[in-house]
């Protein structure tokens, strides 16, 4: 029978088709290490910045060091953009075993269902992590879930598909780690093509373009590779020095925020007290140098002017309690935020005025915003309306 049907069957590879020796657990299971080290850092880092986000009883997180989210959330970034070389040279690697026919025995074609599954799982999770990572850096949302919730149930997925893996493989990938990468014991029988390029050569080009990927993205955390960092998402331009999210005018503010009957409002059970710009002005000052780090990874340092939280909530008599600070902004995810009882008591945890000497622009959060160490830019508010405390 010479019909389509079988013309098309015909054009699906096997795994005999695939004889560069390059495909090689050698070189996979040598990848595989660092895409693991990667996936790993950006696993941990991701819950640190999801429960930063989402403050829990059974976790409070610390307020020292304050560069603390900063470091996290950009180690979080720059191994997630480091793993995409890894991850692409990888699935290149071990793609013919897409292919490859079932073994006999029931134990053998269960474990190869196993190893199957999971790399489903595993390609479809990591592929979803990447790209949707890179899409909230860029601040690109062509979706109509809820990227933060999404985003951190998938790295579960990702990662226990990533562990399930690993056990199968593990008589595997321990042959290939203690052999050396020239090794053929492990190859397949038509792994036997050669080109150009040897495994050594492989490896070497992977680690290049994943130090490459880290360099170019890494200055919106990193200052001193601003300059080369074509591809950071902030380039530490903005008013007095720091980049901005979300202007006044796109939160909707600016009439409410220049307006002379503006009034910050603390108030903790039966008492209220309302303050203009010039009494915040002139209760006691406080300055701190505090870096302000945002969940797309990038970051920057000012030295931040104004009153210390602690001693506004004194003017109501709330001590040792959490309180919500609600901004001007009338919608959007963040407009509201929990501030626990032991930021708000920190001496470093600011009403801030003025950055860098100069008066708070606009877009930063004038006539008032939050400032605090070791916490996300999201939930630094900004155009402060209410300190809320309740009893």
């Amino acid at each position: 029978m010479n019909g389509p049907g079988r013309s098309s069957i015909a054009r699906i590879p096997r795994e005999e088709h695939f004889t560069s020796r390059l495909r090689s657990p050698a070189v996979s299971a040598r990848i595989g290490v660092w895409l693991g080290i990667c996936f790993l850092v950006a696993f941990v880092t991701g819950l640190v910045s999801h429960v930063t986000q989402s403050p829990s009883p059974w976790f409070p997180l610390p307020t020292r060091p304050s560069w603390g989210y900063r470091v996290t959330q950009g180690l979080h970034v720059v191994s997630g953009t480091a793993a995409i070389p890894l991850l692409l040279v990888k699935l290149w690697s071990v793609f013919p075993k897409l292919f490859a026919r079932l073994p006999q025995g029931r134990r053998n074609q269960a474990l190869v269902a196993v190893e199957r599954g999971t790399i489903a799982v595993l390609v479809a999770a990591s592929v979803f992590q990447v790209a949707s990572g890179l899409a909230n850096s860029a601040q690109w949302y062509p979706w109509d879930f809820r990227f933060r919730a999404t985003h951190f149930a998938l790295g579960w997925v990702a990662v226990g598909a990533l562990l399930v893996h690993v056990a199968v493989k593990l008589p595997v990938i321990r042959q290939a780690l203690t052999h050396g990468v020239d090794d053929p014991a492990l190859d397949r029988a038509s792994a036997t093509g050669s080109s150009g390029l040897t495994r050594r050569g492989l490896l070497h080009s992977t680690w290049v373009a994943a130090g490459a990927a880290v360099v170019l993205s890494a200055g919106s955390t990193v200052p001193l590779l601003r300059r080369v960092s074509v591809f950071g998402v902030r380039s530490g331009e903005g008013p007095a020095g720091i980049p901005i999210n979300k202007s006044a005018a796109a939160a909707g503010v600016v009439a409410a925020a220049l307006s002379p009957a503006y009034r910050l409002v603390v108030r903790f059970g039966g008492r209220t007290v309302e303050l203009t710009r010039k009494d915040l002005e002139a209760l006691p000052q406080t300055s701190a140098d505090l870096p302000i780090a945002c969940v797309e990874g990038w970051s920057a340092s000012g030295t931040w002017t104004g009153v210390r939280v602690s001693d506004l909530l004194a003017l109501v008599d709330a001590v040792d309690q959490d309180v919500q600070v609600v901004s001007l902004q009338q919608d959007g995810a963040f407009r509201q935020a929990t501030l626990p009882a032991h930021f708000a008591r920190d001496p470093l945890t600011l009403l801030a005025l003025r950055l860098n000497g100069a008066e708070l622009a606009i877009d930063h959060g004038y006539p008032a915003r939050l400032i605090a160490p070791n916490r996300p830019g999201v939930l630094q508010t900004k155009w402060v309306a209410r300190l809320e405390v309740t009893p």
